[in-house]
């Protein structure tokens, strides 16, 4: 049996001070209670360690893992976050020689040859990992593991990719009991109505593919279903633990909409007093009124539109165009509210193809949209995305510090074709004048609902913060263990590119990257 410690780095440095900071979702970390209950099934002891809602640690990592003495150590990171993973396995090495550092998450599922130069981790969990790190908790053979990179020597090495878990039932449970509830009712009121809160998942996958997403890294193209009563049992799950409320993770719940209305009219015979919200961004041309109705009934009290930009030509250009559109947006929103549950929009500006004149399209969208609650964000191409190949291969990538990868940067990361980072800055200040602070119609729709909700002093007190916080913002400082002694990678003269194996024996060996 292994003792396992799983770490979730902190999430300031994803928003730093910019004002959609007030938002920061604080919850328990969905991949890490997934891998640790596999690993549990197998009999291993498995705890976690959560930063996302306090600073970067160290002396609290060490201490952790000094009093724990793992065997193994797991690490899930974002772009944002990867730092923290690299200046981790500094400690932990220091720590001991003998423990097992494994990587995992968006980032090193994206980048994992140039994750693996960069740190000191012995090996990397990509994509969907719930066997692969249960089967490296076993004591496998790292060559025996699929879906994993290794190191052999000099040498890091690829097993290949995993082929997706077809029969999401068979899992187990989540573990959310590793997660104290007390430690998630510090999440914003804004986006959340009854800490303490978590974070459920009732399918995996997506079959668009919009160029500034990365979903496919870790959960692959194509679209996978737990059954209705499966996703009830995870509901009463929660409940029992002490959570209640819990965000979905769902990529695209609502476009199979005979199965979403069967998933919450099994949460609705189970009379189980959660609310939820569907926030990850539903599709609109999924909306429908009966969809929407039997939500609300089974406790959904806010659905999340990923809009991203008000012109259709754009959708069409980076890839959700041919289904969405911006009509379907609006006849979407109207729905929603028709069944009495609130909405959020959320916008991006500075995508590919964007120019200023599809950015005001975007901005005057946005305004005109009776939302509850709406977030702009810089178009940032995180590793993984076919954004970012885009940008790597035609050489607009200007920084591989992973610090300033956070959506609400002042850094000026690429060169946008048409636009300037200076630019892009100025509609972002721009959009939450005309859409938020100059919006007569939004105000009034928050006072109203701040009065029938009960939470008015609340949106007071957000309010006020985001009026004296920036659009965008400068990085968050971190006090590092031991930055200078990370690993390093020299992108600039071996830039990354998409993940490519070549077999060598029953092993794939990382094909060159330069």
């Amino acid at each position: 049996m292994a003792k396992v410690l799983l770490l979730n780095p902190s999430y300031l440095p994803s928003y730093g001070g910019a004002k959609a900071g007030i938002v920061n979702p604080i919850h328990p970390t969905l991949g890490l209670a997934t891998i640790a209950a596999t690993a549990q099934q197998r009999g291993h002891q498995v705890s976690i360690l959560d930063l996302s809602w306090r600073p970067y640690d160290h002396q609290l990592i060490r201490e952790r893992i000094l009093a724990d003495k793992p065997d193994i150590i797991g690490i899930s990171a974002t772009t944002p976050m990867i730092n923290q993973l690299r200046d981790i396995t500094v400690l932990a090495r220091d720590i001991s020689p003998d423990i097992v550092l494994v990587g995992g998450g968006a980032h090193p599922s994206a980048m994992p040859y140039e994750t693996m130069m960069e740190s000191h981790l012995d090996i990397i969990c990509a994509g969907e990992s719930d066997y692969s790190f249960a089967e490296v908790c076993d004591g496998m053979a790292p060559a025996d593991i699929k879906g994993i990179w290794y190191r052999n020597g000099d040498q890091v090495l690829s097993t290949g990719l995993r082929a997706p878990i077809e029969n999401l039932d068979d899992l187990p449970m989540p573990a959310w009991e590793l997660y104290d509830p007390e430690d998630y009712k510090k999440i914003s009121r804004l986006i959340c109505r009854r800490p303490p809160i978590t974070m459920a998942e009732f399918s995996r996958g997506c079959v668009f593919k919009c160029d500034f997403c990365a979903s496919k890294v870790t959960m692959h193209q194509g679209y996978r279903k737990k059954s209705p009563e499966r996703c009830a049992d995870e509901v009463e799950r929660m409940y029992q633990l002490g959570f209640r409320e819990f965000m979905l993770a769902d990529d695209i719940f609502t476009s199979d909409q005979k199965w979403a209305v069967e998933v919450c009219e099994a949460i609705s015979r189970r009379k189980v007093d959660m609310i939820w919200a569907a926030s990850n961004g539903i599709r609109v041309e999924s909306a429908d009124d009966r969809l929407f109705n039997a939500m609300r009934r089974a406790g959904c009290y806010r659905v999340s539109f990923g809009f991203e930009t008000g012109n259709d030509e754009v959708l069409r250009l980076f890839g959700k165009g041919g289904r969405a559109s911006i009509e379907q947006g609006k006849a979407a929103v109207q729905m929603a509210r028709r069944a009495g549950i609130d909405t959020t929009g959320f916008f991006m500006l500075g995508l590919s193809p964007d120019t200023e004149e599809t950015m005001l399209d975007t901005i005057e969208f946005a305004r005109q949209l009776p939302l509850d609650m709406m977030k702009f964000g810089v178009s940032i191409a995180f590793p993984g995305t076919k954004m970012y190949n885009d940008y790597v291969s035609s050489g607009l990538v200007r920084s591989f510090n992973w610090d300033e990868y956070f959506i609400y940067t002042d850094e000026p990361l690429f060169s946008h074709k048409n636009l300037t980072y200076d630019t892009i800055k100025q509609y972002m200040a721009l959009a939450y004048r005309k859409a938020i602070t100059r919006n007569p119609g939004f105000i009034f729709r928050r006072i109203l609902r701040g009065f029938r909700t009960g939470e008015f002093f609340w949106d007071v007190y957000y309010g006020i913060k985001f009026f004296l916080m920036p659009a965008v913002s400068a990085k968050v400082t971190i006090d590092y263990y031991g930055k200078d002694r990370w690993p390093c990678y020299d992108f600039q003269s071996s830039p990354p590119r998409p993940a490519t194996w070549q077999v060598v024996g029953k092993t794939r060996a990382a094909a060159p990257t330069t």
